[in-house]
Parts: C-alpha cells; structure tokens; sequence
C-alpha cells in the first residue's frame, strides 16, 4: 500500500487545487491535510508516452505543485481487474485506481461518492457526454471520473478496397459483407475476433446485434428477450458474414490476433482502437498510409452502435486521505494537465468532456475523427438493460460472443439462440 503519513505541521498550509496551479477552472483551493504520497494503479496503455507522460510530467508536476508524490503502479494488460479486486477484497493497496467497463457497479461499495467534483469537473468542462453517466453512476452516484473511451470501431486497408471498386466505406453490415465478399476472393480476408478476449470480440458482435434491433433483456433489467426474429436475422448475417469474408483461425482469436494479422498484411479489415493506426504509422509506415478508420456499419434497423469500453479513476474506500485523492482528481483533469495527456495518446482515449469535442487532438489525424463520433451510439454490453450483475455475468460468461461464434463454427441458427436463452434466463433468475 501506498506510504501515507499525514504531516501534522503542514496541515492547512497546503492546498491542492487548480486555481492556485493553473489559473482557477475550478474555483477556490480546498485545505487541507497533506499526505506524503498517493498512489494510482494503470493498466498500462498500448500507446507507451500515456503511461510516460503521467510519470515524467505529470506526477512531477503535482509534487511541485503541493509537495505530494503521486506514485504510478502500472499492471500487465488484462490483468487490472484482478489487481482492483484484489484491492478492493482486502481494503489493501493503492489510493486511486483506473477502472474499466462496468467496475464501477462490480466495486460500487468499495469506491468512494464522487459526485461532488464529476459534477463540478462536467460543469467547466462543458458537460458530460451521455456515455460517461452510463459507465460511472451508480444508484443515483458518480462511482468514478470518466476519462475516455477507447473505441472500437473499422480499421481498413482504403488501397485494397478501392481496387475492388469501393471508393468509400460502406455505410452499412450489407454493403460491407459485400466487400469483403469481393475483397476475400482477390485474396485479402477480413478478420474479426470471435473468440474468448475481452474487447475485439465484444467491440463488433454487440452493435451487430443491437443494429438488428436484438438485445438479451429489456430496459426493466430482467425480462430476457434473446429468443426473437431480429436475434435470428443477426446470427444468421453473422454466419454469412463469417463464410464469405473471413478464414477458419478468426474463431479463436483473441484481442492480440487481428492486430497482428492486419500489420503482417494478411487481412484488409478489422473492428480495433485507433492503436492500429498508431502502430502502423510508427512502425509500418507504407500500411500506416493505406488505413482509414470508419464507425460501425448501420443494420436494418438504420442505426449504428459501437462498445462503450471506458477508462474512468477510481478512488477505493481503504484510501485514509480521500479528500487529497479528490483534489488530485481535480487537479488531473484540468485542461491544462489532462489535455496534454490526451494529446500523447493521439486520440486512443476519446474525452468523455464536452470542451474537448472540437480539440487539436481530433485534427492532428483527421482519420480518428470517427472514434469521437461514435460516442454518440456506445453503450456498455447489455444495453439497453441498466448496469448490474447479472450483465456482469453475462459478458464474462461470453454468452452473445459464443451465440454468435458457435453459429459461424456451423451450429444452426435455432440452436445458439437456445443455449444462449437458457444461459440467459439463468443468469437473471433472481433480477
């Protein structure tokens, strides 16, 4: 755990606050006792100057600021739930925590209220978008600071596609089938994650499902509505999707496989964050050229949606000073820091806060632009049901990713929806 020693001598001497530091956001400094240090637990970022920029700019910024060292504890990809529930379950370790997805509901009783400074932090900063309140509110509570989403939208190779005749990306599931149809037969498949990882997959079979008009459960959070014509219309465009566009290996593809595939040229399309773009114009620039980045296709209903896969700071109840953590969190996301920090990751974090909607970070690569745009349509798994555990075990059940995968593996229509509305109605037995 983090070493906080409460500096008796210094207490209301220091304050910690944007109007003292950087020129008043966020209206008068709040007093207050001054640990030694605080720390916040990162996964870490596929874009590696996030992760710096925080240690070699920010952290020491604050430290000069007030005196406190802001310590950054870094964790393996994948791996930042287990360190948060670890945390959470023994009321041991850092202060303040990055969290993702539905955490904020799994963590609910072991994150502190921060309604008081989300609301303060949304008003000068021009508001929240609507998927901020959607990821961190919690019974009526802010459980969290919303940060950015990372997007999963359609990296596409535009020279391959327009040598099939098509000039621009389609604007809808039919349209794209039929271009991977042609683009597969002249030899560059599409290749989109159908197997056990935890964002490509949900990145693309979520909105194809809602686009369908489909859904697992009904506003009311209980009613399970799997078994229907639109659910049947998806899978049975999934499994055509999958024949005719993609090869047999996409089944057991996991979040690092159509990176890999899509940087060693093997395939002409894939659902992804912006990294794709990232890596390719650092590392490969001659594919970094030929990308282009498009939201999700609309289906027959004519919306488009996209995942809400969130990124928002946390601060654990076990933490002894919570008011210096809140007043870092203000301190963070004043544009003066925050935006800098968004900056370095060249848009991978789309900021939830309106102030930002129009910032350079869109125009310095025009082609991300559409990861901003689709805030609009994302929503957490389990939409358009509210957040709870039951859609926690759902997801992490893999039960709308299997329904659709054991489909393309040649399973029939009538038989995934079964298993998958049988697990269903398990799983929210008791909503």
């Amino acid at each position: 755990m983090a070493n906080i020693v409460r500096a008796a001598s210094r207490r209301d001497v220091l304050t910690i606050s944007a109007a003292t530091f950087v020129g008043g956001l966020f209206g008068a400094a709040r007093a207050g006792a001054a640990p030694q240090s605080l720390t916040m637990m990162h996964e870490s970022s596929f874009i590696p100057p996030y992760d710096a920029y925080f240690k070699n700019t920010l952290a020491p910024a604050y430290l000069k600021a007030t005196g406190i060292k802001i310590n950054y504890e870094t964790t393996s990809v994948g791996s930042q739930q287990t360190r948060v529930t670890t945390a959470a379950e023994t009321g041991n370790g850092p202060d303040m925590t990055q969290i993702g997805f539905n955490w904020a509901f799994l963590f609910d009783e072991k994150l502190v209220d921060v309604t008081d400074i989300a609301q303060e932090i949304g008003k000068k900063g021009g508001g929240w978008h609507d998927a901020a309140a959607e990821a961190c509110i919690v019974n009526g509570k802010w459980k969290a600071i919303p940060f950015g989403n990372i997007g999963q939208l359609m990296n596409y190779r535009m020279d391959w596609f327009s040598e099939v005749g098509v000039k621009d990306f389609p604007d809808t599931w039919d349209g794209l089938l039929e271009a991977g149809t042609k683009l597969k037969k002249a030899g560059h498949p599409f290749g989109f994650e159908l197997g056990h990882g935890f964002g490509d997959n949900h990145g693309w079979l979520y909105p194809l499902l809602w686009s369908y008009g489909a859904r697992e459960v009904e506003p009311d959070g209980k009613t399970v509505v799997i078994d229907a014509d639109e659910t049947a219309r998806a899978v049975d465009f999934c499994r055509k999707f999958f024949q005719q566009t993609m090869e047999q290996d996409t089944l057991g593809w996991t979040d690092v496989s159509n990176n890999k595939a899509y940087l060693a040229e093997q395939i002409s399309c894939t659902n992804n964050a912006e990294s794709i773009l990232y890596i390719a114009k650092k590392d490969f620039p001659d594919i970094g050229k030929v990308t282009g980045q498009a939201q999700n296709p609309k289906g027959p209903t004519g919306q488009r949606f996209h995942i809400l896969n969130p990124w928002s700071h946390a601060i654990f109840t076990h933490t002894p000073d919570q008011k210096a953590a809140k007043d870092f969190m203000v301190w963070l996301m004043d544009p003066k820091q925050v935006g800098g920090w968004y900056d370095v990751a060249v848009s991978y974090y789309a900021p939830f806060l309106h102030m930002f909607d129009d910032a350079p970070l869109w125009h310095a690569e025009p082609r991300n632009l559409p990861y901003r745009d689709s805030l609009a349509t994302s929503h957490l798994p389990g939409w358009p049901a509210p957040i709870s555990r039951p859609q926690s075990e759902s997801v992490a059940k893999y039960v709308v990713v299997d329904m659709f995968a054991k489909a393309c593996a040649g399973k029939s229509t009538k038989e995934v929806i079964a298993d998958a509305n049988a697990q269903l109605k398990q799983i929210f037995r008791s909503a």
